[in-house]
């Protein structure tokens, strides 16, 4: 029952934030979709972490550069897809309620992101990874 109820929040997280996004591209106000470039960031954010996990053995207790890499890269990912909408709103191609309504639903994306990994991301009989 807890993860049906966390598969039901995280979906409507990601409904959330994109929401979120949608209404910084469509808004009449706005009405620029230069924004939904922040969803290649969406879709790049997990992959080296999912990539380091196959890779890494994590029996150990110490340091593995591997997973830090990754989790670096992950990182920068992050910080660049928070940066996109600021750059875009700076060079004019967007206006700044656009940008903070990007921003608002990179937050809660990335939230929801971290969240799926800290539910479904353990080595238990039910994981993400079986699928």
């Amino acid at each position: 029952f807890v993860l049906v109820v966390a598969l039901i929040s995280l979906s409507f997280g990601g409904a959330v934030g994109l929401m979120f996004l949608m209404l910084g591209c469509a808004l009449p106000q706005y009405n620029q979709y230069w924004p939904l470039f922040v969803l290649f960031f969406y879709i790049l954010s997990p992959i080296p972490y999912c990539i380091a996990r196959r890779l890494v053995d994590d029996t150990d207790a110490t340091s593995n550069a591997c997973k830090e890499l990754a989790i670096f890269l992950t990182t920068g990912i992050v910080v660049s897809a928070f940066g996109l909408p600021i750059v875009f709103a700076r060079a004019e191609l967007i206006y700044w309620g656009a940008c903070a309504l990007v921003l608002t639903g990179n937050t809660v994306i990335f939230t929801t992101i971290l969240g799926f990994f800290l539910v479904f991301g353990s080595n238990d009989d039910f994981s993400w990874q079986q699928w």
